[in-house]
């Protein structure tokens, strides 16, 4: 963590910085003068997606390619090349919008870890100065405006989950962090326009789908937004200066600022550099991954707890088991393969795998037991222990009062209002130790914990809840 906090602040100046990525930067300079001719743009010189070779030769595209990763590529068999030749630095951006990240996130944080266990340098980069911005992809409206204070808290919160994942240092292939605030607040209007500007047509920047979209919904898209195509796109070439990045990593709704980065890199600075795109996933029900009823699944354990992220993918449908495998867990192929194969009620077997893989990454092997344990006593009629469920204390003046058991429920968040807590005990939803509530009245009072001092709430079969009494 302290690691990361220093990389915000002056690992992108530091000596040590720049000589850990000196052993790419040989081949870099080689690569960028072989493979100029052959980068994948239209004749007009717009870069277009490529066809994909049929036999990749880097180990790291290989895997991509069996465990889906791959959706777009500006020109695959050329970074292939690349790739098979030695050392490449690639960076994938996160933009400072909120104080975690959630599992839709994930996809893209695996690809930064393969990319790294396979010999290649990840790079990771906030976006100090584009949250200030905003980027326009996916949404109708605009997104609120955060102070530099908001933004600062956000990115502190954010790079807890990298060190999880990657190995941050000072060799070649180790992970650095890098801050686009650092470029991009220092700015001069007017001379940035003069400089790039005109390396940019609107009509070219009205084709992509992220603008296209906001356009035919007749939904407003300020001049500010419109900026963060090119913003994202100088992103690309500062970090081919700085770090000598030749790829950039996203989301396939990333797609049009990737190109544009790639664009400007050949017109601006005469290299040629590469883009790659994954899916974006959804649910076997449609539904966008990372979001459920009860709202995001965040990264960070003091937004979730361990044992709901345990239960989240636990409570994967049957239908994505085989995909969620592939892309959320580093299983071998041959272990993956057989989960696969499992039919009927085996393939829970495969979900509590996936589950404990995922959550091992995550949040360490020393979690496991007390999950497993909290599972257990949660689907099986026999005790066992809640050590792992959110819990809420009654001090001894509430229990003598008695509080209403529906504020409990919303105070373990198994609900967002008293008329949802009322319709699920209307619906025979709601339990207390494994009783439907019949009463949305019921008051927890000291005497509804007879001998013990636990008290188990339930919505539904898969949410629950503790309270206990303060002793």
């Amino acid at each position: 963590m302290l690691m990361l906090t220093i990389a915000l602040t002056s690992f992108a100046h530091s000596h040590a910085l720049r000589s850990a990525v000196r052993p790419c930067r040989p081949y870099l300079s080689r690569a960028v003068r072989s493979l100029g001719a052959r980068a994948c743009a239209a004749a007009d010189g717009e870069v277009v997606a490529a066809a994909e070779p049929e036999q990749l030769e880097s180990e790291f595209l290989q895997t991509m390619r069996w465990r889906g990763f791959i959706h777009q590529s500006t020109d695959l068999a050329a970074l292939d090349k690349a790739m098979t030749e030695g050392c490449v630095a690639a960076y994938l951006g996160f933009d400072a919008t909120a104080s975690s990240l959630h599992v839709g996130s994930l996809l893209q944080i695996m690809l930064l870890r393969h990319f790294q266990r396979t010999g290649h340098k990840p790079i990771v980069l906030v976006g100090g100065g584009t949250t200030k911005v905003g980027d326009p992809t996916g949404k109708d409206a605009s997104r609120q405006l955060l102070d530099d204070d908001a933004i600062s808290a956000n990115i502190a919160g954010i790079s807890r989950v990298f060190s999880k994942f990657l190995t941050f240092g000072d060799g070649p292939t180790d992970a650095i962090l890098v801050n686009n605030d650092d470029w991009l607040s220092p700015l001069q209007y007017l001379s940035f326009l003069r400089d790039y500007g005109r390396h940019f047509t609107i009509n070219r920047m009205l084709s992509f789908e992220s603008v296209k979209q906001r356009l035919e919904r007749e939904s407003p898209l300020s001049f500010l937004e419109f900026n963060y195509m090119i913003l994202q796109a100088y992103d690309f070439v500062e970090l081919h200066r700085r770090h000598g990045a030749i790829l950039q990593f996203g989301g396939s709704d990333q797609w049009g600022n990737i190109i544009s980065g790639v664009e400007l890199g050949r017109r601006a600075d005469g290299v040629q550099l590469y883009g790659l795109t994954a899916p974006l996933l959804t649910t076997a029900d449609g539904k966008k991954m990372g979001k459920t009823a009860d709202g995001a699944v965040w990264l960070n354990a003091d937004l979730l707890s361990p044992f709901e992220y345990w239960q989240f993918w636990r409570n994967t449908a049957d239908a994505d088991v085989s995909k969620f495998l592939r892309i959320f867990t580093e299983l071998p192929r041959h272990r993956i393969e057989q989960l696969e194969a499992l039919q009927g009620a085996e393939i829970n077997e495969a979900k509590v795998v996936l589950a404990d893989e995922a959550t091992r990454m995550l949040h360490g092997s020393e979690c496991l037991a007390e999950i497993r344990a909290t599972a257990a006593a949660l689907f099986s009629s026999g005790g066992g222990s809640t050590a792992s469920l959110k819990r809420v204390t009654l001090s001894a003046p509430e229990a003598e009062a008695g509080v209403p058991v529906v504020d409990l429920f919303i105070s373990l968040e198994l609900g967002k209002s008293k008329g949802e807590i009322k319709r699920l005990i209307a619906s025979g939803g709601a339990k207390m130790n494994d009783v439907k509530i019949d009463d949305p009245a019921v008051m927890i009072s000291v005497e509804s914990f007879a001998s013990g001092s636990e008290i188990k709430l339930s919505a539904g079969k898969k949410k629950h809840g503790v309270v206990e009494l303060a002793k």
